[in-house]
């Protein structure tokens, strides 16, 4: 069985430079499944400032939906980084996808994964309640997906301004 491990932090913690080291760590060359959609010219440099930032030790491959298939077709071999979990989960409620058995399909795959796993996602139930009913169903969603895939996952680390501490 391959190890999957989630990293949570808030926005610039240090959690998707901590999980590149960290898959790297676990072979090299590794895959980068980006989860990111250029939607408009911000997104765009920030996908090209993260792209930039990783060598050639890694293959990204773009998905931004189906994550079980591509997790599915990639196993048996390198690492991967799976590179937001919480995009991901824009991505389904956008197209009107059911997050929810999207969510565990995923969580369901993790113990039959033979390559290692590591996940991005962002805490977001530390702030406040949104003043709106789509970013409050937005964010209990993503505290869902973050509470199943943990759950799954063999080990889940937070990261706090750059510095990770291991929760389970």
């Amino acid at each position: 069985m391959g190890k999957s491990i989630l990293i949570t932090g808030g926005v610039r913690s240090g959690k998707s430079r901590l999980a590149e080291r960290m898959t790297l760590a676990l072979g090299q060359p590794a895959i980068y499944i980006a989860t990111a959609e250029p939607r408009d010219d911000e997104m765009a440099d920030r996908i090209a400032r993260h792209r930039a930032r990783r060598g050639a030790e890694w293959q990204t491959l773009a998905e931004p939906m189906d994550l079980a298939r591509v997790l599915r077709e990639s196993d048996g071999g390198a690492p991967r980084l799976v590179d937001c979990l919480t995009l991901w989960l824009s991505n389904l409620m956008l197209a009107e996808r059911d997050w929810e058995a999207e969510t565990d399909a995923l969580a369901a795959l993790l113990p039959r994964m033979r390559a290692p796993v590591v996940f991005v996602t962002n805490e977001v139930g530390a702030g406040i309640v949104p003043e709106n009913a789509l970013a409050r169903a937005f964010r209990d969603a993503a505290g869902l997906v973050n509470q199943k895939i943990a759950a799954a996952s063999d080990e889940l680390w937070l990261c706090v301004a750059g510095y990770p501490m291991k929760v389970k």
